[in-house]
């Protein structure tokens, strides 16, 4: 199953799973329109958090988790290590290049949580702290997902899963590629803080 042909249904299962635009279906189910006309134009839960709904935010970043933790969880289980790891990149991918939003959709951060842990809890763990810590210390949503992601294969090298680095570092390239124009905003000092009403 790890080769060939054999990786195609573990990535069409991640790709499909992780397009699930959570973000847009929730805010539109609530009255908010489309969330893509606000903010940054994104489906994440950054982008749903500036409707003001809060709750809706948190569904969104709970749902793009578990979209992103099901296939790879799912293929791991079943097919083992390089499978899950297709799985993760392709539900990442999805995520951020959703077929049925014309390969427009959000910066992955969240779903590569659900990746993380799907392949490894403790990946997911170091993962997810990293994430909260740079947030709470500097409150950029985009610097502690770039920072997360960064940490994901240095945390899956570190513990001896190294079948999961490259797959993780591909990952952290796409993300980090997507959020050009945040880091071009923090280097020119105008990336808005969580919280901000900028």
């Amino acid at each position: 199953m790890d080769n060939g042909l054999g990786l195609l249904i573990p990535a069409l299962l991640g790709y499909a799973l992780g397009s699930i635009p959570f973000g847009l279906i929730l805010t539109k189910v609530a009255g908010m329109g489309d969330v893509r006309n606000i903010g940054s134009g994104n489906i994440g839960a950054t982008n749903v958090l500036r409707t003001g709904k809060k709750g809706l935010a948190a569904a969104t970043l709970l749902l793009d988790l578990v979209k992103g933790f099901v296939p790879v969880w799912l293929v791991g289980h079943y097919w083992g290590g390089t499978a899950a790891g297709t799985a993760a990149l392709a539900a990442v991918i999805g995520h951020c290049f959703p077929v049925w939003l014309k390969f427009k959709g959000g910066k992955g951060v969240a779903t590569n949580a659900g990746v993380c842990f799907g392949l490894a809890w403790p990946i997911g763990a170091a993962y997810a702290v990293t994430w909260l810590l740079i947030l709470a210390l500097f409150r950029f949503s985009s610097l502690a997902g770039m920072t997360a992601v960064v940490a994901a294969p240095i945390a899956a090298w570190q513990l001896d899963m190294s079948e999961y680095v490259p797959f993780l570092v591909a990952i952290a390239m796409l993300i980090i590629w997507l959020h050009r124009a945040n880091i071009s905003r923090l280097i020119g000092g105008s990336e808005p803080k969580v919280g901000s009403k900028n």
